[in-house]
């Protein structure tokens, strides 16, 4: 049983090639059970408490100075220097020295010391006051452990001499000039315990002394999951690692650290500790049984072949699946439907005699090398090849790549002998577009084995579902398209209640933690399983697939632009607007001005007309009367407003002409008068 300590001094000095260590809480501040909220994390640290500490991270550095008491914290990344003070107690023999010294005897010419009495080693004496170098240690035939130092003479000669470590003498440490960095003082255990001057202050400054202020990774007795606290608490603790070398505390574990177990450790039992946050891949039944404290029967691990489908957009939208292997059903082939030249080309280079049918007319287009094709026409495709087109600018020749193809039309069957005269090679640019559709020969039903061994994708349909499974998810879809295998690594799992039907977790695609637990497995004799091969996942996951995979496809070949015609170049000279030449013109007219030129004064406007004195011709009033008037006049409501203006309207009526002849003379003569009034 260990000595009682701080936790602060017992974790500093703690090697951490010895982790895992047992601690005992012995005593310490406690506040209601000690109860410290750090980061949101309640931490229970209470007398006769066990912890297992599993790890250990360096969060800052705890600087105090000696003589004020005073402490104040480093980050880790600090970059100042500190000299090492040198320790005023004597070492009695060299092994002393050998054991004690800071940096070890790794580091050559780094620790210097002085002996106050003189030394014989053999015929040689060593003066007292001598500065002495270690440089290393060395064992000799006889197996006698010698110290190799460095000693300075007379003119700073330098020699070297051995000397055992049980020699005996008064020696002290030399004062060192030498800087050491944080880093380098926190990584040493020797260094870790002695006092520092910070360089820029050398010898007027404090002597300090460093404590690391560690992040402590644990797992606590009767805790499922790993607890981080610092080391700075307030608490004594005891190590009791060789009282309880049995003692066994859960051990959390991912998904990846479960695969990795030996298979002598399944089938067990399980719980889940942390489930899965969200559903962001999977649309099954299995996904929703796992939530925290679920007992799960851990059956297997192994690495399985998964094939990655998909079905054509429909009403449900587009479906995905990951498959295994060993499903059971049976699936026949789907002809597969093309809408460019350029998937007819990608499909042959991995289905090398493709034939296909057109399903759409097409029109020729002679300038870009398209030639016609009708329904019903069979395509063969015979390879690719670089052809003769036209290019962008002044019909320059240039290379195309089109495809090449066997064209055949249906025949009758009473004319066999013509068939050779119906068919002929024809040259089917990438970037053209089409409509087709693979012809196929056979109508057998194949095993999913023997579809993955043949180039994928394929188009298929089942048409026989597996019986093994309760419900096949792939019976029914009008259309599934088998896309790439890929390998993945699955858990066997299933459910205690019905330890027969078995699912797979997918170990990449889960982010859960388990415990191994000593619960007694749910059957007297293995039961025959009943693999769940069919698990349908969401678009997140297959895109996220793809993500992983990073396939990078090259885009089709773009058609080249096409010249226009002269009707074309006519209709928009034709359709240019009239601001344009508006504004043409206006700019002509900015160019003839000119700041420094003089010229002609324009020529005064001509004289108004004479007819301007005389009033315009009077025109003859219409006369208006009820009997005339079209509209039919509102019987039920006739505002005062209104009758007054009618009333109005007839007296002017019946002016005679020359009443109106001198209003209008009146008013020319006096414009201003006329319009004041």
């Amino acid at each position: 049983m260990g000595d009682l300590q701080s936790l602060r001094f017992f974790i500093s000095c703690l090697d951490q090639r010895s982790l895992p260590r047992i601690l005992q809480i012995c005593s310490g501040v406690y506040f209601q059970g000690s109860v410290y909220e750090l980061s949101g994390s309640e931490v229970c640290l209470s007398t006769g408490d066990l912890v297992k500490i599993i790890g250990l991270e360096l969060l800052s550095v705890s600087c105090e100075e000696i003589d004020t008491g005073t402490s104040f914290e480093l980050p880790t990344g600090y970059t100042g220097h500190f000299s090492l003070i040198a320790e005023d107690l004597p070492y009695n023999t060299i092994e002393e020295i050998v054991g004690l010294c800071p940096v070890g005897v790794d580091a050559c010419g780094s620790y210097t010391f002085i002996c106050q009495n003189e030394l014989t080693i053999d015929n040689f004496t060593l003066s007292a006051g001598k500065q002495l170098t270690l440089l290393s240690v060395e064992v000799a035939r006889n197996g006698e452990r010698l110290a190799r130092c460095q000693v300075l003479g007379q003119n700073m000669a330098s020699a070297e001499i051995l000397l055992p470590l049980d020699l005996r003498g008064e020696f002290y440490e030399c004062q060192s000039d030498r800087g050491y960095s944080l880093q380098e003082i926190m990584s040493s255990s020797r260094l870790s315990c002695r006092h520092f001057r910070s360089e820029a202050e050398k010898n007027s400054g404090s002597a300090l002394i460093f404590s690391p202020v560690y992040e402590i990774s644990a797992i606590m007795h009767m805790r499922k999951n790993v607890v981080k606290f610092p080391s700075s608490l307030e608490v004594d603790v005891e190590d009791v690692t060789e009282q309880f070398p049995d003692l066994v505390f859960i051990t959390p574990l991912s998904m990846t650290e479960v695969a990795s177990q030996p298979a002598q450790s399944f089938p067990t039992m399980a719980e889940i500790l942390d489930a899965p946050e969200g559903n962001q891949f999977f649309n099954c039944s299995w996904f929703h049984e796992l939530h925290s404290g679920r007992q799960l029967v851990l059956h297997a691990c192994s690495t399985t072949t998964m094939i990655l489908a998909s079905t054509p957009k429909g009403r449900k939208g587009k479906q995905f699946f990951i498959i295994s292997k060993s499903y059971n059903g049976r699936m026949r082939r789907r002809a597969r439907e093309f809408e460019s030249v350029y998937e007819l080309y990608l499909a042959s280079s991995q289905t090398p005699g493709l034939k296909v049918s057109v399903t759409r007319h097409c029109e020729a287009v002679e300038e870009e090398g398209m030639p016609a094709l009708s329904v019903g026409e069979q395509l063969e495709v015979l390879g690719k090849a670089p052809m003769d087109g036209l290019g962008e600018k002044s019909g320059a020749a240039q290379k195309v790549e089109c495809l090449i193809c066997k064209r055949t039309t249906e025949v009758d069957e009473d004319e066999d002998e013509e068939d050779e005269e119906d068919s002929e090679e024809i040259s089917l640019p990438l970037f053209m577009a089409g409509h087709f559709v693979e012809k196929l020969s056979d109508n057998k039903k194949y095993k999913l084995t023997d579809l993955i061994s043949s180039t994928l994708p394929l188009d298929v349909k089942v048409v026989t579902r597996d019986k093994e499974l309760e419900k096949d998810p792939l019976m029914g879809l009008s259309a599934l398209q088998l896309e790439e295998t890929f390998t993945e690594t699955m858990v066997l799992t299933s459910l205690p209640n019905q330890p027969d039907r078995c699912f797979e977790l997918p170990v990449r695609w889960l982010q859960m933690s388990l415990c191994f637990t000593s619960d007694h497995l749910p059957w007297s004799t293995s039961p025959e399983r009943h693999v769940e091969t069919v698990t349908e996942v969401t678009e997140k996951f297959y895109y996220e697939y793809h993500k992983l995979v990073s396939k990078i496809e090259e885009p089709p070949p773009r058609p080249p632009k096409r010249k226009p015609s002269t009707s074309e170049v006519a209709k928009k000279s034709k359709s240019k607007p009239k601001s344009s030449k508006l504004r043409s013109a206006v700019t002509k007219q900015l160019d003839n001005l000119s700041l420094c030129e003089k010229k002609e004064k324009r020529a005064p406007a001509p004289p108004l007309p004479d007819t301007l004195d005389l009033p315009p011709p009077l025109l003859p009033r219409k006369a208006s009367s009820a009997a005339d008037s079209v509209t039919v006049p509102n019987t039920y409501v006739k505002s005062p407003t209104a009758a007054y203006k009618s009333a109005q309207r007839l007296s002017d009526a019946d002016l005679d002409s020359e009443h109106d002849y001198e209003s209008i003379e009146d008013t020319i003569k006096n414009p201003h008068e006329s319009l004041f009034y």
